[in-house]
């Protein structure tokens, strides 16, 4: 599925690039356990834990720990920008509309926090399949919870 995942992603890329709405590059894709901890560790030094909750997944509940997850930035011949900036961008405007197309839907839309657990992150990615992201786009939904008939993210509380 990895490599599913890689593929897609060059795809979308290339696509975002081909249709003139600037590039893309990798933020954060992949990430070990132990990275997970240092960068839910830094979250809650920065937001506290109620914040860290919010922005960052605990150790253990990433799904960039599964690979299928990837965060995406907005460059141009200035550089890259940083996951603030991505809303709003023609990347991420094009993204929003057409990533299911490559097999990703944004996971972490606007309006949902109370769904999903977390606040609004135009630029994460998650990889579900062309077939389920087709699925998923077509019936209007916004959130995988939603999608799948799941309650709504647990509450660490």
């Amino acid at each position: 599925m990895l490599d599913q995942t890689a593929a897609a992603l060059d795809e979308l890329s290339a696509a975002v690039a081909d249709a003139g709405a600037g590039t893309i590059a990798v933020s954060s894709g992949f990430r070990p356990y132990d990275n997970q901890v240092d960068t839910y560790a830094r979250h809650v030094a920065n937001r506290g834990q109620e914040g860290a909750d919010l922005r960052s997944a605990r150790p253990g509940h990433s799904e960039h720990q599964t690979g299928l997850a990837v965060d995406v930035v907005a460059c141009d011949s200035a550089g890259c920008g940083d996951h603030d900036g991505f809303g709003g961008t023609p990347q991420s405007d094009w993204i929003a509309e057409n990533a299911w197309r490559f097999g990703f839907i944004v996971r972490y839309e606007d309006g949902h926090t109370d769904t999903t657990g977390y606040s609004p992150e135009p630029w994460h990615l998650r990889f579900v399949g062309r077939d389920l992201a087709a699925a998923y786009a077509a019936g209007g939904y916004t959130t995988l919870e939603e999608f799948f008939g799941l309650p709504a993210a647990p509450d660490y509380g």
